[in-house]
């Protein structure tokens, strides 16, 4: 028969188990719109055609999603690019033209952009901790500076399908040497929930819908499937009661 001291040593053999999963796991960093800015680091014409780690009309998109966050959600961004005049190219005009005003720190040698001492002075200049970064290419362009940028003392957030280099393999070592040197990887639409927060605050619902329809579709089309069942909506025969 089981006895009772072989049940309340059973419980004790199961308590330390019991408290140690209840113990506080590693913080869970969230985006603050209050103290976040954008990065756009080197998603230039040029350096565009070299990504082979998405196809050419997905990143296209996404290079210009990830510089309208910070418009959406009235974000600080710094523009950078690399060697412009040469084979690298220009910024996009739909990302140049979108912020005319906003600090672009054209540089021509450093690989890195934080050892530019102008692209520094512009990236202090706007007083936050965290920054959504992306650019071309992943392994050098985005892992160098989030890197110098981590070491620094900031929080760092690649947007991971903003940022494009030659292979998948290479883009892998890269995410992994980010993350392993305390870099969040996140995609577009987890970092633009994230800064939304509650679908009821301003940016939410009213803004982010018609965002998110113009940069990620598949989403905006569920919320215009919404609206065509609402406005024009009939049940068929069987769906009543499903």
């Amino acid at each position: 028969m089981f006895s009772f001291i072989q049940a309340v040593t059973a419980v004790f053999a199961v308590l330390p188990v019991t408290l140690a999963a209840l113990q506080p796991g590693p913080p869970f960093v969230r985006l603050d719109k209050t103290d976040a800015m954008v990065i756009v680091a080197d998603l230039q014409e040029g350096l565009y055609q070299i990504v082979r780690d998405f196809d050419t009309v997905t990143y296209r998109n996404n290079m210009i999603a990830h510089a309208a966050i910070a418009k959406l959600f009235s974000l600080p961004i710094v523009l950078t690019t690399s060697a412009e005049t040469g084979p690298n190219g220009i910024l996009p005009k739909e990302i140049s033209s979108m912020y005319p005003s906003a600090p672009l720190i054209r540089r021509n040698g450093e690989v890195d952009a934080w050892d530019n001492k102008d692209f520094r002075d512009a990236v202090r200049a706007q007083n936050k901790s965290q920054i959504i970064l992306a650019g071309i290419t992943t392994d050098v362009c985005t892992e160098f500076l989030a890197l110098s940028l981590r070491a620094e003392g900031y929080t760092v957030f690649a947007n991971t399908e903003a940022s494009g280099t030659f292979t998948d393999k290479l883009a892998a070592d890269a995410n992994d040497r980010m993350r392993d040197g305390g870099v969040i990887l996140q995609g577009m639409f987890a970092i633009v929930m994230d800064l939304m927060r509650d679908w009821r605050n301003t940016p939410g619902s009213l803004q982010v819908l018609p965002w998110l329809d113009t940069y990620l579709p598949a989403y905006g089309y569920v919320a215009r499937g919404h609206e065509a069942a609402v406005q024009n909506g009939t049940l068929a025969p069987g769906e009543a009661g499903l």
